[in-house]
């Protein structure tokens, strides 16, 4: 393992889970919800994040970056159900900005990475992965590049991932936004019955990595060399 890649890996898994989660709390604390404002949870701190959570923020991401080489984990935000089950749609924002938060920061890093190959900063490398989409002649700005590159696809990746509609995923909440209430209720009480929610989260999360991860990241890559051919 790498150490210095391992840490930015980490950096990059801590900073996306965060926002990730305390956009999260400000849409609920916007929404009429206190619960995760309450608990600390409406903050870019990771402190009360990783306190809520050790096992996902902490120890995970680290078994994660030994065995295979890149951050994995989780985090939650506290919230009323009885705030959820009285405002739906609410909760449907509230599960959506999670997401957004991860897509938001993956942009940014697109961009600062695209501003960074028109100045010259950067250079497409021979050959691409997930820590190295650009390379640098100058040591502090290939160390940039990589953890950019880093934050970028991880963030592309985290936002999709949520996305899918399927407990306990932000999907299965944030698909309120574009399906009426009574769809939704009964969508999500099918899966929590018999055990069908567990089984489908276990099926996207042993074939995600086999079946998104591949195209999202050729998404990517076309993204910001739209002129360059990688595959």
């Amino acid at each position: 393992m790498d150490i210095g890649n391992a840490v930015y890996w980490y950096v990059a898994f801590v900073l996306s889970t965060t926002a990730h989660e305390a956009a999260h709390a400000t849409a609920a604390y916007v929404g009429g919800d206190p619960t995760a404002y309450e608990g600390g949870q409406v903050s870019l701190n990771p402190l009360p994040h990783m306190q809520r959570e050790p096992v996902g923020m902490v120890v995970m991401p680290w078994v994660a970056l030994v065995l295979w080489g890149w951050s994995f984990g989780w985090a939650s935000t506290p919230y009323d159900p009885y705030w959820e089950a009285r405002h739906p749609r609410r909760a449907a924002w509230m599960a959506a900005a999670g997401p957004a938060a991860n897509f938001a920061i993956a942009l940014f890093a697109l961009v600062l990475l695209q501003v960074g190959l028109a100045a010259g900063t950067f250079e497409a490398p021979e050959r691409l992965n997930f820590s190295k989409l650009v390379t640098s002649a100058d040591p502090f700005m290939a160390n940039a590049g990589i953890f950019l590159s880093i934050l970028l696809v991880l963030n592309a990746i985290l936002g999709v991932f949520n996305l899918i509609p399927v407990p306990p995923l932000d999907g299965a909440s944030a698909i309120g936004l574009i399906l009426p209430e009574r769809t939704v209720l009964r969508f999500r009480e099918s899966l929590q019955s018999g055990g069908l929610g567990s089984m489908m989260f276990l099926l996207v999360f042993l074939f995600f990595g086999r079946i998104v991860v591949a195209p999202l990241f050729s998404t990517v890559v076309e993204l910001l060399y739209p002129d360059l051919s990688y595959f």
